[in-house]
């Protein structure tokens, strides 16, 4: 049988790793197609979506709103914040005012939880003194000085403790407390428009069945994950990975479609995103 080949961009991160253990290991049958992992961090996939050079990739949610003529969203794979998500950390806690004066180390501009800043700063991105750093840089932003707060995503949400820094706000905390119990929509993986509706469904469906044999194997999907947890042991990578990898992942479900409309309408109508979002799934 002839092998089609796939490029499946996704963050060198233990959640994505996880995910993506019976299709990196080759676990699950593949009906002849074969997956090229492309392991970027989240802004560089989100940017390399924009000029549509993936067949699947992950990207943030707040990115899918200028993606739509490229992409369509997946049923699964999906990040969401049930209660928790990107925090706010500084060397000091500070209230909404005080963070909305500081500098702030952000980890892309086209990140979900960029998004999520404005939103709860009720502030444009040209209103907000911030600087770009790589996710894996923000703490060290903070501590030298470059920023005063950092915006910080992936298991820095479980870590920033033993930076010696404190919370000043957990966005997705916010977001449900102030969205009817919704969780935060992160990331999301995505289909290019070139595969026909047919097609995406069977890709699709792959890459739900590579979630459901991680979440049905999760000792061995969790040491696969290990080899990409920065500074975490067995126990904190799989706290990580169950913080991101569940029911939500396996299907956004009516309240996951509802919190990615709400998020990005919300965007829209304060103007943080320029263009009315079409937001379109595969069935």
């Amino acid at each position: 049988m002839t092998q089609q080949t796939l490029t499946l961009g996704h963050s060198p991160d233990p959640d994505d790793a996880f995910m993506f253990y019976a299709l990196a290991k080759e676990l699950i049958p593949t009906g002849g197609l074969r997956f090229e992992h492309i392991l970027q961090d989240i802004q560089t996939l989100n940017e390399r979506a924009t000029r549509g050079e993936l067949d699947i990739s992950a990207v943030s949610i707040h990115a899918y709103a200028s993606l739509g003529d490229h992409y369509v969203l997946l049923p699964s794979g999906a990040s969401m914040g049930d209660g928790y998500g990107p925090m706010l950390v500084s060397r000091n806690a500070k209230d909404r005012e005080s963070v909305g004066r500081c500098r702030i180390a952000v980890p892309g501009t086209m990140t979900s939880a960029f998004l999520a800043l404005q939103l709860w700063l009720g502030k444009p991105a040209s209103e907000i003194d911030y600087v770009v750093v790589a996710f894996d840089q923000i703490f060290e932003a903070v501590k030298s000085g470059r920023a005063e707060v950092g915006l910080i995503i992936h298991e820095g949400q479980l870590t920033y403790r033993n930076e010696g820094l404190e919370v000043c706000e957990d966005l997705g905390a916010w977001w449900k407390k102030t969205q009817d119990g919704l969780p935060l929509p992160l990331g999301g993986n995505v289909i290019h428009r070139r595969f026909i509706p047919e097609r995406r469904k069977v890709i699709s469906d792959l890459l739900t069945a590579s979630i459901r044999y991680s979440l049905d194997h999760r000792p061995e999907a969790v040491k696969h994950a290990l080899q990409y947890a920065r500074d975490m042991g067995v126990e904190l990578a799989d706290k990580f990975v169950g913080m991101y990898v569940n029911h939500w992942t396996l299907d956004y479900g009516d309240a996951g479609r509802e919190s990615i409309r709400r998020f990005l309408m919300l965007g829209h109508s304060r103007g943080l995103i320029p263009k009315k979002p079409e937001i379109e799934f595969v069935v």
